[in-house]
């Protein structure tokens, strides 16, 4: 693999998906919106919404279940103390990120080592950046998939209005949710760390013919050549 634009090129692409993820990381990703009362009671004109990213999120209820407020909380923190499924499950998410970018990084590196160097058929050529973007691409999807299931298949948003509600039973029912911006963003990510993959092994592919075709050994040649 011989230095070329291609190199620097996609340690720019690379950058740009980790710029994207790093945007997505500091927004909004679900929105959960249920009614709310107070337990045993048929009057229900209250309600709760929270709205989570990877590292805070916003809780705003009326009237649930006697009284309203807004609050903003560490999302790690107030899961630790609702029990081991949710926090779980997002320390998963956030560890996955954290990956993400570890591997992202060691592609942008691969990339402007092989744009000064010629790493040919080494960890440090094709190989090493087909993994690392690879495998970025892989736990950015298992960010998407348990993410979504933490938000839909779990009590996450019950629990967190219930730690809010103090002594008071909140009783919640007929809840939607809703993911934002910042969690479809997240599918740029492996788009764009998949397109360096295929981009680059494109290229690969079609040096590698090229040296084949230079490399035909003599008798392919043509007589009039070889007499020569």
């Amino acid at each position: 693999m011989t230095s070329s634009p291609l190199h620097p090129g996609s340690a720019l692409l690379t950058s740009i998906a980790v710029g994207v993820l790093g945007f997505c990381m500091s927004t909004e990703w679900a929105k959960m919106a249920m009614e709310c009362t107070r337990n045993g009671s048929s009057f229900s004109n209250g309600s709760a919404v929270v709205t989570l990213g990877p590292f805070t999120g916003h809780m705003n209820r009326s009237f649930c279940p006697l009284f309203g407020g807004q609050d903003e909380f560490t999302m790690l923190q107030r899961l630790a103390d609702l029990g081991v499924g949710p926090v779980a499950l997002h320390s998963v998410v956030l560890c996955l990120l954290v990956l993400c970018l570890v591997f992202s990084g060691g592609s942008i590196l691969i990339s402007l080592y092989n744009s000064v160097s010629n790493p040919y058929e080494t960890y440090m050529g094709p190989i090493g950046l087909y993994v690392c973007s690879s495998l970025s691409a892989f736990f950015s999807v298992l960010v998407l998939l348990i993410f979504a299931l933490n938000v839909t298949l779990t009590s996450m948003a019950e629990d967190l209005v219930q730690s809010f509600a103090d002594t008071l039973v909140a009783e919640l029912r007929n809840k939607t949710s809703e993911m934002q911006l910042g969690y479809y963003l997240v599918v740029l990510y492996p788009g764009l760390s998949l397109f360096v993959v295929a981009l680059v092994y494109f290229y690969d592919h079609t040096a590698y013919t090229q040296r084949r075709e230079q490399q035909r050994p003599t008798e392919d040649a043509p007589k009039e050549i070889m007499m020569y």
